[in-house]
């Protein structure tokens, strides 16, 4: 970043010049990701839906992206800017750690790409926002964390549970419901196909599971083992189970009123 900031910032994502336009920009945005931390470490996951206006642009986009061996990010809004800014991220932390010898903490991690959600915001104001979801286990601490985003690159570390994305109310509503801080890795891996499946209730831009596609979210997981993704046959089984309680009980688990 600083070498392309100093030779060629215009090769930066956020200073390119757009020509002057009418209305709103049409490019594929993604949608709704959701994380939970959980004793071991911490879950975040994606749906695979990207929409243009009112088009599904793509139905098995991926949003779901490793930072590095102990972090993820997860990308919300316009697809291409943030896909070009996570492998900027990728590389960034790549070079940080062949020069220094050492990993940066997560705590530099969640600044650095504050630093460079910041450097877009140009591209936000004309509507191309990229706001991700940032996760992974702080080595230090031994604990998973989570950090949330805004477009100008505002940084807050959430507790527990996060969602960001077109979708993200209706799954922090579901999260929020679902949630203990006692879950095991496949209960909070389940809990977040949950709180995606109930977005895509509510919200015609997210996916949730398609079975006759068998096209399903993305879930990772990130422990002190390093990064792991599910693979399609777990996130299948998870799915297939979510769905089959869902023909009994149409809008999900009930939370206990007291």
């Amino acid at each position: 970043m600083d070498f392309l900031g100093e030779h060629s910032p215009d090769l930066l994502p956020g200073n390119r010049p757009l020509p002057p336009v009418q209305g709103a920009i049409e490019a594929p945005h993604g949608t709704t990701i959701v994380a939970a931390a959980f004793p071991g470490g911490v879950v975040l996951a994606g749906d695979r839906r990207a929409t243009m206006g009112n088009v599904i642009a793509q139905r098995d986009i991926q949003k779901v992206f490793p930072a590095d061996e102990y972090s993820a990010v997860g990308i919300a809004g316009t697809a291409g800017l943030a896909v070009e800014m996570v492998k900027l991220f990728q590389l960034e932390l790549e070079h940080f750690e062949k020069v220094e010898g050492a990993q940066l903490s997560l705590e530099g991690k969640a600044n650095r790409l504050s630093t460079m959600i910041r450097g877009n915001l140009g591209m936000a104001m004309q509507g191309l926002a990229v706001v991700p979801l940032f996760a992974g286990w702080d080595v230090d601490r031994e604990k998973g964390r989570i950090f949330s985003y805004d477009v100008t690159g505002g940084r807050s570390e959430e507790h527990g549970f996060a969602s960001t994305g077109s979708g993200s109310v209706f799954a922090r509503g579901a999260l929020k419901k679902l949630y203990r801080d006692d879950f095991t890795e496949h209960q909070a891996a389940t809990a977040v196909v949950q709180a995606l499946y109930d977005a895509a209730d509510d919200d015609s831009a997210t996916g949730g599971p398609d079975l006759a596609r068998r096209i399903y979210p993305i879930v990772t997981v990130i422990t002190e083992d390093g990064f792991k993704r599910f693979t399609d046959a777990d996130v299948s089984e998870i799915a297939h189970a979510i769905h089959e309680r869902r023909l009994e009980q149409p809008d999900g688990p009930r939370a206990a009123v007291l």
